[in-house]
């Protein structure tokens, strides 16, 4: 036990030093403006005063929350069907199927959506193949459209595991139980596939709202600064403008959002296990 102790030291150093401190400045430039004095700072609420009596900042907050649930919807929509062909896959294809869905994932996000920014663009891969029949281009690149494709296509893979992982945990002798008792395919689903499922639903649905709602970089290539979410405005605020106290407060409250809607996941989930799902 004492040797186990001793190798928990240097995780704990990393997480204060790479989680803990971080956390701790930003709450602390959330709080304070710098007074007088450049040495001196003064407890102040004007950060997020001033973040909710903007209509602009408000109506940033509700497009990137739109986004980001449009984009979980998405997900689960085209996550589902493709978990639950893996999961009833033989055998010797599943393995297979399961490396198709995570390949993607080991190429760097950014470059991955800097390929969509070649596929959508006017002289892009769809539009060429649309001139080909003599169609107009079609404008893609720098709408919403492009930004929810590129969140979809980065985070789909994450609702996919995650369901899977339910699915092929799921006892298959229920199916069964279910089938004897005159239970048609569509019956099977609602009543025992669907809902044993749905602890990886609701697992999917926190790995992708989570990164979706504070992304920042995928709105930028692919809606080209003119579609601006929240993720934007905190990276506008630290690198840009160089207001750290009114970005530390939009990390503050966006923080206090991820908590709220992990909160709500982990009641459902906990519902859901405690009607014996």
């Amino acid at each position: 036990m004492r040797h186990f102790k001793t190798m928990l030291y240097p995780y704990l150093v990393w997480i204060g030093i790479m989680i803990v401190v971080p956390m701790l400045m930003i709450v602390m430039y959330a709080f304070t403006q710098k007074g007088n004095d450049v040495t001196t700072f003064r407890f102040t609420l004007e950060n997020f005063a001033y973040f909710f009596s903007d209509a602009i900042f408000l109506d940033v907050l509700k497009r990137s929350l739109w986004i980001a649930i449009l984009t979980t919807i998405v997900c689960i929509l085209l996550g589902y069907p493709t978990a639950y062909f893996i999961a009833n896959a033989r055998p010797n294809w599943h393995m297979r199927l399961v490396l198709l869905v995570t390949i993607p994932t080991w190429i760097n996000m950014l470059v991955r959506t800097y390929a969509w920014m070649g596929i959508l663009q006017d002289d892009g891969i769809i539009n060429s193949f649309l001139g080909l029949f003599g169609l107009e281009p079609i404008k893609m690149l720098h709408t919403s459209f492009a930004v929810v494709l590129g969140m979809v296509y980065n985070f789909l893979p994450f609702m996919i595991l995650q369901i899977h992982t339910s699915l092929t945990k799921m006892d298959k002798s229920l199916l069964e139980a279910a089938n004897d008792l005159g239970a048609d395919r569509v019956q099977r689903f609602l009543r025992v596939t669907l809902p044993l499922s749905m602890p990886g639903v609701i697992s999917g649905i926190t790995l992708v709202f989570l990164p979706a709602v504070s992304s920042f970089f995928i709105p930028k290539l692919l809606g080209g600064g003119q579609f601006v979410l929240i993720g934007n405005v905190i990276e506008s605020q630290f690198l840009t403008s160089g207001n750290w106290n009114f970005g530390s407060a939009i990390s503050m409250i966006m923080a206090v959002i991820i908590m709220i809607s992990m909160y709500i996941t982990k009641k459902v989930d906990r519902n859901v296990d405690e009607r014996g799902v």
